[in-house]
């Protein structure tokens, strides 16, 4: 259960910072703010580790940078943007 409310708090404050630090306005909600970050987390993580075994969790900047890559890819494709 910590480790849920954990990946919320991260995920608000890397998909607060991606929003933040992308350039335009980003239109989202709140929960969608926390998914981004998540997603932003997971995509670094999974880039980081070269699909090694053994997941590791991504340095926040990396997780900062996935989740703006998910930005830009929502907005290539019209996805919810």
């Amino acid at each position: 259960m910590i480790n849920l409310i954990g990946a919320i708090i991260s995920g608000f404050i890397i998909g607060v910072l991606a929003r933040w630090l992308y350039p335009g306005f980003v239109d989202m909600s709140w929960v969608a703010t926390i998914l981004l970050g998540i997603g932003g987390s997971f995509a670094a993580g999974l880039i980081t580790t070269r699909g090694e075994p053994g997941f590791q969790r991504a340095g926040c900047l990396a997780s900062v940078l996935g989740a703006m890559a998910l930005i830009y890819i929502g907005r290539a494709l019209h996805i919810g943007m």
